[in-house]
């Protein structure tokens, strides 16, 4: 008999899709690491697990715990598997930007969600960063994640999301694209496919409001490229220390409304039917087209499922209100 001891076997080992209809100007050979297959429906299922493990093995995580983590709601789901298997009390803490379906989803996972305002500082006591680890530090027995500067976080990359694409390409891959949030699928990737081939080219997608692209290229952390952005999951306004700016050789800035636009054409258009970021991460494939050649295998990262935004992305009143839609 062929079976999982528990949900948490069974994530990882997730399939790659050829492209089509979208990329029909790239001549390349493009292949999508489909991540939603992983048992909460995105790559973060992988990082959570392997950061829970080593949280219990430093000791810092104890029986009867409680994992407290601010989150865009996929970290959140992965963690609170990984709660329930192992038998710990989940707090999600959320910035108000996210969709009602990311946050009905950790409730119906039997975690507490306390949502927080988006528009305020890193270091704001209202942030979410802030929240979460004030709450850490007040409550008895608990683990603050922080997922963007906890190291097992690209490890788990390195060791599991990296080596499937090596050999689901048969080490055919040319270049790796992926949006960039936390920074851990792009360091613990790149990491791993340039150790097998340093000509692998890793390409960042980012979004405008974030910092990531301007301090890659200049090393200028620029608080002038800070303002409020609705795309989900991808760029930041602080520098984690999982985002390796040494293994990416470059980044491309996709907007709002490319990201909406595109994440509903992958869904039309492929059958694809992803989360907010994946939007991102194909037009800035477009906007990279002239970085492939037809010889190439080009691997693009999903990270999430597209019911966790139905009622934004994929909701037309929703689409038009905010400009996107016509």
């Amino acid at each position: 008999m062929e079976y999982a001891e528990n949900i948490l076997g069974t994530i990882g080992n997730t399939p790659l899709v050829k492209m089509s209809k979208i990329i029909e100007d790239i001549e390349a050979l493009v292949l999508a690491k489909y991540e939603t297959f992983n048992p909460g429906n995105s790559v973060k299922d992988r990082m959570a697990i392997k950061m829970i493990e080593a949280a219990e093995a430093e000791g810092k995580l104890k029986s009867g715990g409680t994992i407290i983590e601010g989150t865009s709601g996929n970290t959140g789901m992965g963690l609170a598997l990984g709660a329930i298997i192992k038998g710990y009390k989940m707090i999600c803490v959320v910035s108000d930007k996210q969709s009602k379906e990311k946050i009905d989803v950790l409730k119906a996972v039997g975690c507490e969600v306390v949502i927080c305002p988006t528009d305020v500082e890193p270091d704001d006591p209202q942030s979410y960063y802030s929240t979460a680890k004030r709450m850490a530090e007040e409550t008895p027995n608990s683990w603050y994640v922080n997922q963007y500067d906890n190291l097992a976080n690209t490890k788990a990359h390195y060791e599991s999301t990296g080596p499937e694409i090596w050999r689901q390409t048969d080490g055919k891959i040319t270049h790796f694209v992926v949006g960039v949030g936390t920074g851990g699928t792009i360091s613990g990737v790149g990491k791993y496919l340039k150790e097998q081939n340093p000509n692998i080219k890793i390409w960042g997608i980012d979004t405008y409001g974030s910092v990531f692209k301007k301090y890659h290229e200049t090393g200028i952390f620029d608080k002038n490229e800070i303002y409020p952005y609705i795309t989900e999951g991808i760029g930041e306004d602080i520098l984690p220390k999982n985002v390796d700016f040494d293994i990416i050789d470059g980044f491309t800035k996709v907007t709002d409304k490319d990201a909406a636009v595109y994440t509903r054409k992958l869904a039309r258009e492929e059958g694809f039917f992803l989360g907010n970021s994946a939007g991102a991460a194909a037009k800035g494939l477009l906007q990279l087209k002239n970085h492939f050649t037809k010889d190439d295998v080009v691997v693009v990262l999903f990270h999430d499922h597209g019911s966790r935004y139905v009622g934004k992305i994929y909701n037309d009143e929703w689409m038009k209100n905010q400009g996107f839609w016509e």
